[in-house]
């Protein structure tokens, strides 16, 4: 199934254990979607889920009757501790005949509406038009639908028949709705209808169910002692070709596809991973599950050695509270955080690549109960450094819910510690759903004192903001700030996204209200030998956030 899926842009805010969603939650881009011209790589990491679909192929032979009990490697001589088998096998064969009897294929069906309303080109006339329209309507108006298949694939974790894939191998074509129906094939042939006992969007994993006994299974293995350069093997359904089997290497960990969030954690491998191989394992050399393929990354829709696989020490987790209460809880704090760009903290006089901004907190949240504000730099969580690779969303995500943790903050270029008790995530629906952004009609800016200096040093014009532009841009009466009439678009304001309309609260993390107020944070900082400020802007009622804009 083809269905486009973006994903979230954290920079406008990203509410910390989630991969956006308030975050859109980060979610696919589909199959058949390209990547586009290499420039563009450089830009942003397109991906795409690899859910294919169906097409005639030849059967796959049979397989041989199998066991119950979890099907591992045979004994290996391993390296030090911790460590996976050193050396390249002769062969992958043995292992292989292990593993491949736990892992499925799995099959969807869904009825999708015919396009309705086809595009048109230059030319077409008015009777032409509703003809081809009507062609896709019933005799009583209703749309045309059609049924439309997927594959993808999984694998048994239990001898009773509990399935892992991904969720969106098993979403419709909006990315939300469950398909109609499921079917999971073992290798032997053998199909069972399923039933899905959990899934979860934020992390795409999800827990089917087959009626079976005494099926084969494999178990997750450690993925935190895997290292790049060791081996991997993945097992799939590519194509629809059952059972496809490919070996390559850990090319990466911790690697970050959606521009972050809890679990934008990957394991990179050039093991071929193509579309239909979404929900398959990859395995260590010991027969463990390491990591669940989920996304490559490919300019032609096809494999070019960059996959991506989920890892088991975020999916474990995940997968267990699927499979016993068919929903996952996870820790919140209740603050909307920014990486630390090198403009912002150049901007707060801070090393890059340590710590998360707070853009703001939530009023009723364990984070402002903690005594957290906007603008915190948080450095720490229960002892835990904030990096890149462990970030403020992974810590609390995976913090036990009602945990007291210290939370290390700079605040004024001053270290303190605060204590929070961690709490419960809200649902998706709550965190979802923005109002619509409406900009001034005309904001006429005047030559108001400081605007000209404004102008100069940061290409913004600035103007007060009134009770008719704040009528104009419906802000709520705690907005204060002033108002970006107009940006230079050779401005760096304009390249870091502010527009007109946007409000500027604060700069420094000193309170604007006037344009002279924000001239002056302005020179002070170039009076204290810094090139960039930090503005706090709002837009509409959306989260505000932080940007780093280089004096001119």
């Amino acid at each position: 199934m083809l269905e486009p899926q973006l994903n979230q842009d954290r920079s406008a805010g990203q509410n910390e254990g989630q991969t956006g969603r308030g975050e859109s939650r980060s979610r696919w881009l589909t199959a058949g979607l390209s990547a586009g011209v290499a420039a563009l790589v450089a830009a942003t990491i397109p991906v795409l889920a690899q859910t294919a679909a169906p097409q005639a192929v030849p059967a796959a032979p049979v397989a041989a009757p199998v066991t119950a009990g979890p099907v591992t490697a045979a004994p290996v001589t391993a390296g030090p501790a911790g460590m996976a088998p050193r050396g390249a096998p002769v062969s992958f064969a043995d292992l292989t005949a292990r593993l491949q009897p736990a892992v499925v294929n799995i099959s969807t069906t869904q009825r999708v509406e015919v396009g309705s309303f086809p595009r048109f080109g230059p030319g077409t006339n008015l009777e032409e038009l509703f003809r081809r329209f009507q062609e896709q309507q019933t005799e009583d108006g209703q749309p045309v639908t059609r049924e439309a298949n997927s594959l993808g694939s999984g694998f048994l974790i239990s001898p009773d028949g509990y399935v892992v894939t991904n969720n969106h191998v098993i979403s419709g074509r909006d990315g939300q709705k469950l398909v109609d129906t499921i079917t999971v094939t073992l290798s032997d042939r053998r199909e069972y209808k399923a039933r899905v006992v959990g899934r979860d969007p934020l992390s795409d994993l999800a827990v089917l169910k087959i009626d079976g006994q005494n099926l084969p299974y494999v178990q997750f293995g450690n993925s935190m002692g895997i290292r790049p350069g060791d081996w991997a093997i993945a097992i799939g359904n590519p194509f629809g070709l059952s059972g496809t089997v490919t070996a390559g290497i850990v090319s990466a960990l911790h690697r970050g596809i959606q521009g972050g969030g809890a679990y934008d954690r990957y394991i990179q491998t050039d093991a071929s991973i193509n579309q239909g191989n979404s929900g398959g394992p990859l395995f260590d050399l010991n027969g463990n599950v390491i990591g669940i393929n989920t996304a490559i990354f490919s300019p032609t829709g096809g494999n070019v050695g960059v996959g991506f696989a989920i890892p088991a020490e975020l999916a474990q987790p995940v997968i267990e509270q699927l499979r016993n209460t068919g929903k996952v809880k996870r820790g919140y704090l209740g603050v909307q955080i920014q990486n630390m760009t090198p403009a912002i903290a150049s901007s707060l006089g801070l090393p890059k690549d340590r710590g998360e901004i707070v853009a703001a907190v939530e009023p009723s949240g364990p984070a402002r109960a903690a005594g957290i504000q906007q603008g915190d730099v948080v450095l720490k969580v229960a002892g835990q450094e904030v990096t890149p690779d462990n970030s403020l969303s992974y810590i609390v995500a995976n913090t036990p819910i009602g945990t007291r943790v210290p939370v290390e903050v700079v605040r004024g270029g001053k270290r303190m510690t605060l204590t929070a008790t961690i709490g419960e995530r809200p649902t998706e629906a709550s965190l979802l759903g923005q109002p619509e952004q409406v900009e001034p009609s005309d904001p006429a800016a005047g030559d108001q004192p400081g605007a000209e200096a404004a102008r100069k040093s940061l290409g913004l014009t600035l103007q007060s903001l009134t009770p008719e532009i704040r009528q104009q841009l419906r802000l709520p009466a705690e907005v204060q700030g002033v108002v970006v009439a107009k940006v230079n678009p050779s401005s760096n304001a304009a390249e870091e996204g502010i527009q007109r309309g946007d409000i500027i609260v604060s700069v420094n993390q000193q309170p604007v209200k006037t344009p002279q107020e924000a001239a002056n944070a302005v020179s002070a900082a170039r009076k204290a030998g810094r090139d960039t400020v930090l503005m706090f802007v709002q837009r509409g009622n959306t989260p505000g956030r932080f940007i780093g804009v280089k004096i001119q």
